[in-house]
């Protein structure tokens, strides 16, 4: 199994309808499985995926 590496932690919020009801609801993180270099699995937000991409592309 892949480790987890964001601290970050599902939203959560209401849905208002027309007649302004609350219900509740949660937006949750999109975790993506990526393999390392040195051949390690891990878990990390989609965001930070992109993050690590961008800042492997500057050093390149």
């Amino acid at each position: 199994m892949a480790i987890k590496v964001t601290s970050k932690k599902p939203l959560a919020g209401n849905r208002r309808s027309n007649s302004c009801r609350a219900t509740k609801h949660t937006q949750k993180v999109n975790m993506v499985s990526v393999t390392l270099e040195d051949g390690t699995k891990v878990r990390m937000s989609a965001r930070e995926k992109r993050t690590l991409n961008k800042l492997d592309k500057k050093a390149a």
